[in-house]
């Protein structure tokens, strides 16, 4: 890349993140965290992350594609996990991470191309050490609403001992600061 191109496109990368909904060519945009006391007395984070279907995302039949739909809820988890300080670095750090071991994906309406939507991100399930969840992200649009829902049943896995484990209790603590699902459930 020529110098007068880097220093073009180091200029305008600012204005791509403050104006990405605008642009049309950033994948992410609008992150709300809304925080509120739930029903039993307890703080509960409301996390939604806002998108636009990119091209990348469409599959043959031209909408968004069941793999698009794992990104985006993936992607979301991350965000939310980033948001309270559980950076990729930190997890590095830790030499711990969140793995999958199931993905349940319902679809209920088409997300076309360019079109804007939202995951939110829920749990479902937690075990009473938090080493073992299920959560929930669903897709709606303004136009449609509920679209799609994923469910994840996952764990908390040492990356050196290659092993399941419980979370430090910073990172439990956030998690356990997730909204709850409305069919949420103890797993013992």
């Amino acid at each position: 890349m020529e110098g007068s191109d880097r220093e073009w496109l180091t200029r305008l990368r600012p204005y791509w993140k403050d104006d990405a909904r605008a642009a049309g060519t950033v994948t992410s945009g609008v992150t709300t965290v809304d925080r509120r006391v739930d029903q039993n007395g307890a703080m509960a984070v409301t996390f939604t992350q806002e998108y636009r279907a990119q091209w990348r995302d469409m599959d043959f039949n031209q909408h968004m594609s069941n793999s698009a739909f794992l990104d985006y809820a993936s992607n979301t988890r991350i965000l939310f996990f980033d948001s309270v300080g559980f950076t990729g670095r930190r997890f590095a750090e830790l030499r711990i991470g969140p793995v999958v071991l199931e993905d349940r994906l319902v679809y209920r309406r088409e997300v076309r191309l360019l079109e804007g939507f939202a995951v939110d991100f829920q749990t479902v399930a937690l075990s009473p050490d938090g080493r073992r969840f299920k959560v929930r992200n669903r897709f709606t649009t303004e136009s449609q609403g509920l679209c799609a829902t994923v469910e994840s049943v996952g764990l908390w896995f040492d990356l050196a001992e290659r092993r399941p484990i419980v979370p430090p209790s910073d990172l439990q603590a956030a998690f356990l600061s997730l909204e709850r699902a409305d069919d949420f459930e103890d797993w013992a």
